[in-house]
């Protein structure tokens, strides 16, 4: 039965055994997993990087971005989970497929060979004074 609303569920590790209409929610593990919405009963994982989905929780809901497609199932579903609702989505060619796959394989890869710059320790003795320190520091070599 194709679900049109969908409840979250934060947890460490997920069940073993998965409720249709429930997201869970693994932030230790940087993973979201759901029966796919269409009933098949398919698992859908959603790993949480930047290249691949994002989760967006508000306070009281959370959504997934990009788009959900479970290609790889017979059903080949595609929706987008946001704010508790299912939308569902066209279906798409396999030439849309293929392209949508090579450019999340696309951005992994980039992330792997060029992983973000990490931004340089502040000086210790800089660290260590209070903003009114360093402010009165600041003014009095102004005089």
């Amino acid at each position: 039965m194709k679900r049109n609303r969908y409840v979250h569920q934060f947890a460490e590790l997920i069940p073993e055994h998965l409720e249709q209409g429930v997201l869970y929610v693994s932030l230790t593990y940087s993973t979201t997993v759901h029966l796919c919405m269409c009933g098949c009963g398919h698992e859908v994982t959603n790993p949480l990087s930047p290249q691949q989905w994002k989760l967006i929780f508000d306070g009281r809901q959370v959504s997934l971005t990009p788009s959900v497609g479970s290609w790889g199932f017979d059903c080949e579903s595609h929706y987008w989970l946001e704010n508790g609702e299912v939308e569902w989505a066209p279906a798409w060619s396999r030439k849309r497929i293929a392209a949508g796959r090579e450019a999340t394989r696309r951005r992994i890869k980039e992330a792997i060979d060029d992983p973000p710059r990490r931004q340089p320790e502040p000086d210790s003795n800089t660290a260590k004074k209070s903003l009114w320190a360093r402010t009165r520091s600041a003014v009095g070599r102004r005089t």
